[in-house]
């Protein structure tokens, strides 16, 4: 069961580098003079600049409310830094969760998907591709592992996981037929889907949602005593459980994607991001820790995934801390109420993790 775990994080990692052609599902099919003027509305809406407020309200007219983002409408980024539509510039500590974690338009990467995107973007995985392979080279290599099979996010990589894990069980382990039981550590996120939620202890993720998921147990964080089963990497034991037609993807491991995922992993090794994150990390989390503790009770982090506890008063709370940062020129996102998590691209220099420390403490000092 331990396997499900290692294979979930290795796929997530894995499919997170996916996320370059978005699918849209409609549930309605509208007439065809409907569309046109729906179409024509809004090409002509798009010929003028809109401003922030504009922005936040179409989204929140014909947009699904199920994200409470900070009001601030972003236009453009480069690096480390992001503008909104009225040319304010801001220092982005969230990185699209840690999505953008070369920054913002890595020439690298920009070029790569340039080039892939005027030769062949997708073909499905019916046929062969000229990419595919090599990405897949490139990525089991990388990390050390036989096989690896490509989603398109990080909650579709959680489910393969979920999946290769039961099929591994049934099928080489001998676990008598649906008997499978996939373990989770208490304070688990991997997504929202159903599987996802049906592992998660937080009723934000699953209140209003059941039935849900049998076969999965929860236990401790980091508690070995608990947990009495083997390990099992996602290697061809365990990956090549799944045969065709068992699970599958339209756009996983499409060419565009592909070509980008090699380019992305190959800057985070070229210009050594994970060194950096470490050296910066630190740095960061040395001088939070010099925060007023009435206000901020905790810093905590690893490497430039970070987060600060906020206390919360009737006068600040988190998402009062985020605005007023915001305000003073960088991006940050409450998490759970009280916490503000710190995550800037892996490319942030010296000077500028300095320059941001500096925003965080004249915005904390001002409560």
């Amino acid at each position: 069961m331990e396997s499900a775990a290692v294979s979930m994080m290795i796929l997530r990692l894995c499919s997170g580098m996916q996320r370059v052609v978005p699918t849209i599902t409609r549930l309605h099919v509208y007439s065809s003079s409907r569309a046109a003027s729906t179409a024509a509305s809004s090409m002509k809406h798009a010929e003028r600049q809109l401003t922030s407020q504009e922005v936040y309200a179409r989204e929140d007219k014909y947009g699904a409310h199920n994200y409470h983002p900070l009001p601030v409408a972003l236009e453009r980024g480069k690096g480390i830094y992001v503008w909104d539509v009225e040319g304010r510039r801001y220092y982005d500590f969230l990185s699209a969760y840690s999505a953008v974690n070369q920054g913002h338009c890595h020439p690298k990467i920009i070029a790569a998907l340039n080039d892939q995107a005027s030769k062949l973007t997708l073909t499905s995985r019916a046929f062969y591709n000229n990419i595919l392979g090599a990405y897949e080279e490139f990525i089991t290599n990388l990390f050390g592992y036989d096989k690896v099979l490509p989603m398109n996010t990080g909650v579709e990589g959680g489910e393969t996981a979920c999946k290769l894990a039961r099929k591994w069980a049934y099928t080489v382990k001998g676990v008598p037929k649906y008997k499978a039981k996939i373990i989770f550590a208490n304070g688990n996120f991997w997504g929202r889907t159903m599987a996802a939620i049906s592992s998660s202890t937080d009723p934000s993720s699953y209140d209003g949602f059941g039935p849900f998921m049998p076969g999965f147990e929860l236990i401790p964080y980091n508690d070995i005593p608990a947990l009495e089963v083997s390990a099992v990497l996602c290697d061809n034991e365990v990956m090549l459980a799944i045969k065709p037609g068992e699970h599958g993807s339209t756009y996983g491991g499409n060419p565009l994607a592909c070509r980008v995922a090699v380019a992305a992993l190959e800057v985070l090794e070229e210009e050594k991001l994970a060194e950096n994150a470490d050296k910066m990390g630190h740095l960061l989390r040395t001088e939070l820790m010099k925060l007023p503790n009435d206000i901020v009770t905790t810093v905590r982090g690893k490497g430039l995934l970070n987060a600060i506890v906020i206390k919360e008063t009737t006068d600040y709370d988190a998402w009062k801390v985020c605005l007023r940062l915001r305000d003073n020129g960088l991006l940050a996102k409450p998490t759970h109420g009280d916490i503000i998590r710190l995550a800037p691209p892996l490319v942030v220099k010296e000077d500028e993790i300095r320059e941001c420390v500096d925003i965080i403490q004249r915005t904390i000092l001002s409560f």
